[in-house]
């Protein structure tokens, strides 16, 4: 007898678990469309490409990257990155070097080779899309302080 109760509980809770009711709540990154129905995502446009560096919006915010990356390699036998932003490599190709930081491991020990840590760039870095934003946004970081 309490198998069969069992049973239907958990009939009546997948039930009830599988009912999306239509809520009509939208969420304004999503767009018109109801939170509970699927939508497509934006197409992706050509990333901007101009090589322009960006302002930051607050103190330690990593740079964007004003340049195409699509079909760059970077995994953990080469990073594509690095042939033009290894310290040992700006003074050709012109790139801005990677951060003293990048060269850091734990324990504060500078290392000969970007660290393990700071090897998968796009985890910081990321290209930027010619598009408007999703939602608005007020955000005003804080001014630097002036050299006096």
């Amino acid at each position: 007898m309490k198998l069969r109760h069992l049973l239907l509980l958990l009939g009546l809770v997948a039930l009830v678990a599988s009912a999306q009711p239509d809520t009509g709540l939208v969420d304004a990154a999503r767009g018109p469309v109801a939170v509970n129905q699927p939508t497509d995502p934006p197409r992706l446009t050509n990333a901007v490409n101009d090589d322009v560096r960006r302002p930051r919006n607050y103190d330690m915010q990593p740079p964007t990257i004003p340049h195409r990356v699509d079909g760059y390699q970077i995994d953990k036998n080469f990073n594509k990155c690095l042939d033009c932003h290894a310290r040992a490599k700006t003074e050709f190709s012109l790139a801005i070097p990677i951060s003293p930081t990048h060269y850091l491991d734990r324990a504060g020990k500078v290392l000969p080779q970007v660290s393990t840590r700071r090897y998968f760039c796009m985890q910081c870095h990321v290209t930027q899309e010619p598009v408007l934003p999703i939602v608005g946004n007020a955000f005003e970081g804080v001014p630097a302080p002036s050299g006096k």
